[in-house]
């Protein structure tokens, strides 16, 4: 009983583990997509939200291993919007 008890226990913490590590698969997979495209990950995350693309990082992992072209397009969109961010971010500042 007490064996049953203990692989339960630890059937439990290997599920959510499983998800732990997934999500980390999936950002060691865009960050190096991200490097090969000139950004870094965080700044691609930040461009993706300041451009209103909703993508999770399961797809966008997904992306950036099957569509290369693709996910330089999503890179390209980030930048600009991060440039667009920025340039209100100085005209807010000399007012």
């Amino acid at each position: 009983m007490e064996a049953v008890d203990r692989g339960l226990k630890f059937a439990y913490v290997g599920r959510k583990r499983k998800k732990r590590d997934y999500r980390r698969i999936w950002i060691v997979r865009i960050n190096a997509s991200c490097r090969a495209a000139g950004i870094s990950y965080s700044k691609f995350i930040c461009g993706l939200k300041a451009a209103g693309i909703d993508l999770n990082r399961k797809v966008l992992a997904e992306v950036a291993l099957h569509d290369d072209a693709a996910f330089r397009n999503l890179a390209e969109l980030a930048q600009s919007a991060l440039a667009v961010k920025e340039s209100a971010r100085a005209a807010l500042e000399k007012e």
